[in-house]
């Protein structure tokens, strides 16, 4: 079991950058895949980018593709989202998962953090 711990969130103006840090406890942190997930209000989750346990393979929704960076810190148990070029659209609960080695979905879940994009 992983607990996830999100921080870095806050209130930006369009067009400027947030990095959004994941702290993951518990054990094994390196086998699991991690990805970032968002909910705005009245909206479903959604997912917005993921990242393999060795670093080395990344994804991302179309939406932020070439704006935001996800990344991997094995060392220190921690998961990034560097997310620049924010749109207004991008205001939402940004939630941190993880995905075990031998499941097809992301199963641990932190309490999320507010990222707000002001226009």
């Amino acid at each position: 079991q992983v607990q996830l711990v999100e921080s870095g969130g806050g209130l930006v103006q369009a067009g400027g950058s947030l990095r959004l840090s994941c702290a993951a406890s518990g054990r094994a942190f390196i086998t699991y895949t991690m990805g970032w997930f968002r909910q705005a209000p009245g909206k479903e989750r959604e997912f917005v980018a993921g990242i393999n346990r060795s670093g080395g393979g990344t994804y991302y929704a179309d939406s932020v593709k070439g704006r935001f960076t996800i990344s991997r810190d094995n060392a220190k148990n921690t998961v990034y989202l560097q997310m620049n070029s924010l749109k207004p659209d991008d205001t939402a609960v940004y939630y941190c998962a993880a995905r075990p080695l031998t499941g097809d979905e992301y199963i641990y879940w932190g309490q999320g953090t507010q990222v707000t994009v002001s226009s």
